[in-house]
């Protein structure tokens, strides 16, 4: 038994009750004790500098621990340090692997990062058919932002005529709910299906969404995108309205 194991549920809640610095330690001390959710969460912390400073190598090793312990969620996590180059060298192979043994066990995210290398042929080879059953089964799961980004997926898979027949519709449609479900690309991709329906009050508005929810890398590439747009309020509104979302 350890010292935490004495504690009671109002000790731990006034314990996570303190300032992110006081929340660290105490996850740093239940995962240090074993406690594999502690090791996954207070891994996230190190990765994204959350009341501790940033280490991606440290919270490589504290989700290779909790992964140890079949914690799902950190070996997806496991999965994207290798998929991105977090703490660890660039392996998509390995990144695959996790993400397949992960998806297996009906984690949401992995089977979203585990289709997305199939469709990119990352790490594994190309099977589009495979990676839009995949995107398909999250999409209808509804569990919030995984299921989003895997409608959005789906849309670009019913635009572009990936391993289905090519259907504006259905990829219109498809992006309308990843936008209410909160993926920013799915935003972006919305506002250019409005746009090109000549919708653009609406389209200015989500393109606003899309700069708001995204990162400093996706917006960079969406101006981009706007600024050599046939649509001339894009090149103009539209660039505006993203950039001002990113401010905000």
């Amino acid at each position: 038994m350890t010292a935490l194991d004495t504690l009671s549920p109002d000790a731990i809640a006034a314990r996570l009750a303190g300032s992110s610095e006081e929340r660290a330690a105490f996850v740093r001390e239940a995962a240090e004790a074993g406690v594999a959710e502690a090791q996954a969460v207070y891994g996230q912390m190190l990765l994204d500098g959350t009341g501790v400073a940033a280490d991606p190598a440290a919270a490589m090793a504290c989700f290779v621990k909790a992964a140890a312990q079949h914690h799902v969620m950190a070996l997806n996590m496991v999965g994207r340090c290798y998929d991105l180059g977090w703490g660890t060298p660039v392996d998509k192979a390995r990144a695959a692997e996790c993400y397949r043994v992960a998806a297996a066990r009906g984690l949401d995210w992995a089977m979203y990062n585990y289709a997305t290398l199939l469709a990119l042929g990352d790490g594994v080879p190309e099977d589009r058919p495979a990676a839009l059953a995949l995107l398909e089964k999250v999409a209808a799961m509804n569990t919030g932002l995984a299921s989003a980004k895997a409608i959005n997926f789906v849309g670009s898979f019913a635009e572009d005529g990936w391993a289905c027949p090519r259907d504006l519709a259905r990829a219109a449609a498809c992006y309308a709910s990843a936008a209410e479900g909160g993926d920013f690309r799915g935003c972006f991709n919305h506002a250019r299906m409005l746009g090109a329906a000549g919708e653009i009050d609406a389209a200015l508005g989500w393109l606003e969404q899309a700069g708001a929810r995204g990162n400093a890398a996706f917006v960079t590439k969406a101006q981009a995108f706007l600024a050599a747009s046939d649509i001339a309020a894009f090149r103009t509104r539209g660039v505006a309205a993203l950039r001002e979302g990113a401010q905000c």
